[in-house]
């Protein structure tokens, strides 16, 4: 099958190259342009780029594909290299452009997109995070047939994986994308055979997972620590869970809830024990054990190696954050 692939980073990048490995005739890459990177700044190519250049594959980066937008002229471009390509179907995975109707429309068999997560639930943005975050016991990958809503079309393959208490976004990622990999050859398979049976998504469940900011890594002490616990392991590798202590910014990497007994006068944000195994949080509801953290500028430690660079004294408390 001769497809367009559309997306941009390292989650889309396992789907291409698992599409190429396949045997697919991939005709044209859609990818975001180039962007500003690490500390000299410079403009660095997507790893889905950085694939099809690789392999010979034609790749146009529109900064919009919509027609009356801002950048006309980029989408306008951009139609007459779907056009030229004449592809059957187009894959998106984490693309970050909105498809307008006519892009939906223009392949025969239309296009499929790999979503994270088990739809309704978790449309949106940040799905691996959101998931992690809320304590699901499982997600997966939809592959969903793409309509002009957020995450909306018919449901055409799904499949489930489990969500342990040790996943981060990391981990989860790295498993759900080659899970998504995987599913989209079967779903274009299936598709060229006529085996597909497109099911509507039901109205009960849905959830949205919206952008994750920065402003969301300062943790609220005031939280039960199981819901902090699984906030940090969301947020690795980004934005990274973040606390004020001693007025340094410290990140905070793993974790995990403690059985030691919350004191009734102590105070959120509070340390109550620090040794080699950890530094033990007081929180709204329980004792948080962190250990795993970073200061600004240096590598991430274990508890023990951390506490010899940047000594913690019991009674040591955490600021709130501002928002709080």
């Amino acid at each position: 099958m001769r497809i367009i692939f559309a997306g941009t980073p390292d989650f889309a990048r396992v789907a291409l190259e698992r599409l190429h490995a396949s045997g697919f005739d991939i005709a044209l890459v859609l990818t975001q342009p180039d962007r500003p990177a690490g500390r000299g700044l410079k403009l660095q190519a997507s790893p889905v780029k950085q694939f099809a250049l690789a392999h010979g594959i034609p790749v146009t980066q529109p900064r919009s594909l919509r027609l009356d937008g801002k950048y006309p002229a980029d989408a306008a471009a951009a139609r007459d290299s779907l056009l030229a390509a004449r592809a059957e179907a187009m894959v998106v995975a984490a693309y970050g452009l909105i498809l307008p109707q006519w892009v939906l429309d223009l392949p025969v068999r239309g296009c499929f997109n790999i979503h994270a997560s088990l739809l309704p639930r978790w449309r949106g943005a940040a799905p691996i995070h959101r998931a992690i975050e809320a304590g699901d016991a499982e997600t997966g990958i939809t592959i969903m047939q793409m309509d002009a809503g957020l995450d909306t079309g018919d449901m055409l393959l799904m499949h489930t994986t489990p969500i342990t208490g040790r996943d981060t976004t990391a981990t989860l990622h790295d498993r759900l994308a080659d899970l998504g990999g995987k599913l989209i050859v079967l779903a274009l398979n299936e598709a060229a055979a006529g085996r597909l049976k497109p099911v509507r998504q039901p109205a009960e469940g849905v959830t949205y997972a919206h952008k994750i900011e920065k402003a969301e890594s300062q943790v609220d002490w005031s939280n039960p620590a199981s819901v902090i616990e699984r906030r940090i392991r969301a947020f690795d590798p980004f934005p990274g869970a973040s606390g004020s202590l001693a007025g340094e910014t410290i990140k905070l990497w793993k974790s995990h809830t403690d059985s030691m007994k919350r004191p009734s006068d102590a105070g959120n944000g509070q340390i109550l024990l620090v040794n080699d195994d950890g530094v033990r949080v007081v929180c709204g509801d329980g004792v948080l054990c962190v250990t795993e953290l970073q200061r600004a500028g240096a590598k991430r430690l274990a508890a023990a190696d951390f506490l010899r660079g940047f000594p913690v004294g019991e009674g040591a408390r955490f600021d709130a954050p501002a928002s709080a």
